[in-house]
């Protein structure tokens, strides 16, 4: 198989997408949020897409799986950031309901790549 760059994995592209889409809803926060709500939950949108490009540089498939897990951990972390700014009624039930979707969307990818990654490290 030819190189592939991270940017070409549909699961980075995937997370790339919601990280842009959480940046945009983030302007519409309030003020007093930047530096908690905002800043948390930019920072574990974009973790997702810099662990997979960092495991992707690693030269094992082992090294690649936990730095999957380390991305998985993030869009956990996202989700639990997602229910405090519904708690604070920044977002509606329907807006929560589609970033849970979308987070549930790039975890479903982001296991799939763990697994075949884990078959992949099975190989002679």
């Amino acid at each position: 198989m030819p190189y592939q760059s991270f940017e070409d994995l549909e699961v980075w592209k995937a997370a790339r997408i919601l990280k842009k889409e959480i940046s945009a809803l983030t302007k519409t926060f309030p003020d007093i949020e930047k530096y908690r709500l905002t800043d948390q939950l930019i920072r574990s949108s974009r973790s997702v897409g810099s662990q997979i490009s960092e495991g992707h540089g690693r030269q094992t498939y082992p090294d690649r799986i936990r730095f999957c897990v380390i991305a998985r951990g993030s869009l956990s972390e996202m989700l639990n950031h997602f229910i405090d700014v519904f708690d604070e009624l920044y977002v509606t039930e329907e807006q929560i309901n589609y970033f849970r979707n979308q987070i549930k969307q790039v975890e479903k990818m982001l296991n799939g790549y763990i697994n075949w990654l884990g078959k992949k490290s099975k190989e002679p």
